[in-house]
């Protein structure tokens, strides 16, 4: 196990406590938020009735999400993603900052895509293309100054 996953794998068992469905459901609450206007656009129509798995495999934790109704919903483990992307904590932190892009984690083996590759394709897409609102500027700093933290080992 490398040293950043020893160091945050501890830390973080209250969270692993928590069932996966509130992890989903919580995520889904804020990227409803988020992203309010591509769901009213109709940019997220391509997950109506699908599913994807998110896994931060250094922290132990697992979201599944989908499009339904016109909302991001969170799901449990109850039916399998179609697609799931998984890596550590940092690299979704670093795409979530747009520090770094989906290719390049990819390519770099920093993060895995298994399942439906084509949807997983259209959602790696949607996100390049995805400006958060300016609004949103402050969580992006505070995103992107988190990726910037360095542990031992990394």
């Amino acid at each position: 196990m490398p040293s950043a996953q020893r160091l945050l794998f501890p830390l973080t068992f209250p969270l692993r406590l928590i069932p996966s469905v509130l992890h989903s459901q919580t995520l889904a609450t804020a990227l409803n938020q988020v992203m309010k206007e591509s769901l009213a656009e109709g940019e997220l129509d391509f997950l109506d009735g699908r599913r994807v798995g998110i896994e931060i495999d250094d922290i132990g934790v697992r979201y599944c999400l989908g499009v339904s109704g016109g909302h991001i919903r969170g799901y449990g483990k109850d039916l399998p993603p179609d697609a799931s992307v998984a890596g550590g904590l940092r690299e979704f932190m670093l795409l979530a900052a747009r520090r770094e892009d989906a290719d390049t984690l990819f390519f770099q083996r920093r993060l895995r895509m298994s399942g439906d590759t084509e949807l997983g394709l259209y959602l790696k897409n949607f996100l390049d293309a995805f400006e958060p609102p300016a609004r949103w500027a402050p969580l992006t700093r505070a995103l992107d100054r988190m990726a910037g933290l360095r542990f031992p080992g990394r």
